[in-house]
C-alpha cells in the first residue's frame, strides 16, 4: 500500500499543499529548493520585474536540461548499439574461423 503524505512546498514565496507518495517527498522538496535558487539567480543577474517571467525562465531551464539529457542518452544509445554490432561481427568472424 502506498503511504500518502500531506506536505507543503514553497516556490517563489508561495505555499502549495500537496498529497504525495512518501517516496516522492524528498524529490519534491529538493526540486522546490533548486527552483528557488534558480529564481534568486535570475533575479540577481537579470532585470526581471515579474515573478511570472522568472518562473517561465526557470521552467525553460529545467525543460532544456531534461531535453538535453534525452538527446545525450539517444546519442549514447546509438553509439552503444554500434559497438555491440561491431563486437557481434568480430565474434562471428572468430567463430567462422
Amino acid at each position: 500500500m502506498d503511504d500518502k503524505l500531506k506536505i507543503k512546498i514553497s516556490i517563489a514565496e508561495r505555499v502549495y499543499p500537496l498529497t504525495v507518495n512518501l517516496s516522492q517527498e524528498e524529490g519534491l522538496r529538493s526540486a522546490s529548493k533548486k527552483i528557488d535558487v534558480m529564481i534568486k539567480q535570475f533575479e540577481e543577474n537579470y532585470a526581471v520585474r515579474d515573478k511570472q517571467d522568472v518562473l517561465a525562465m526557470c521552467a525553460l531551464q529545467f525543460a532544456s536540461q531534461v531535453e538535453q539529457k534525452q538527446i545525450d542518452n539517444a546519442i549514447n544509445g546509438d553509439e552503444t548499439i554500434e559497438r555491440i554490432n561491431k563486437l557481434n561481427a568480430l565474434i562471428d568472424q572468430y567463430l567462422d574461423n
